[in-house]
């Protein structure tokens, strides 16, 4: 005779089946999360020419080993760059620290990855904020926007790669 917990244990064997068959059971990619992650926020969605805008990129270290190398790209949209009239500049860029921000070692869409201060040890996340200046005879009614891949080798000597990651848009209005 069977007992009332293999019963139970053979009816959520059933249950777990049955869901993974037909794909209604949690992924466990969706909760494990790359080895490092590239985020992008703006500090806002409009400027007018002559304005600024903050982008600030976030590189989070989701391994267990520290991120020793980070190589990045950082280039303006197809969408972007069909806009010769709308005209914007780097004129800033700083590393967010514990002891308060310090300047970056290069401006522009460069290699980035000196900038975000590695090693970056492991749940850490480090943020560069690059500050675009949009010239006051810029056009207007037009969109902003930039995409990104990086690179990342950790102390256990493996590597990782992601993108394109896309930076939200900035609109640029007239005044």
């Amino acid at each position: 005779m069977r007992s009332p917990l293999t019963r139970r244990l053979g009816l959520t064997t059933v249950l777990a089946l049955f869901l993974a068959v037909f794909g209604l059971a949690p992924s466990a990619s969706a909760a494990d999360p790359g080895p490092a992650e590239l985020t992008f926020t703006t500090d806002t969605a409009t400027t007018t020419p002559g304005g600024t805008v903050n982008l600030s990129m976030t590189l989070t270290n989701n391994k267990t080993y520290d991120i020793w190398f980070v190589y990045q790209t950082i280039d303006p949209t197809w969408l972007t760059t069909q806009r010769p009239d709308l005209k914007y500049s780097v004129t800033g860029c700083s590393l967010a620290t514990a002891s308060g921000s310090s300047a970056c070692s290069g401006t522009g869409p460069t290699n980035l990855g000196t900038n975000y201060g590695a090693p970056v040890p492991p749940g850490q996340s480090r943020t560069v904020t690059l500050t675009l200046q949009i010239a006051a005879d810029s056009g207007c009614n037009g969109n902003i926007g930039f995409y990104s891949y990086f690179y990342a080798e950790f102390s256990d000597s493996t590597n990782t790669s992601g993108g394109p990651v896309h930076t939200p848009e900035t609109r640029v209005l007239c005044s």
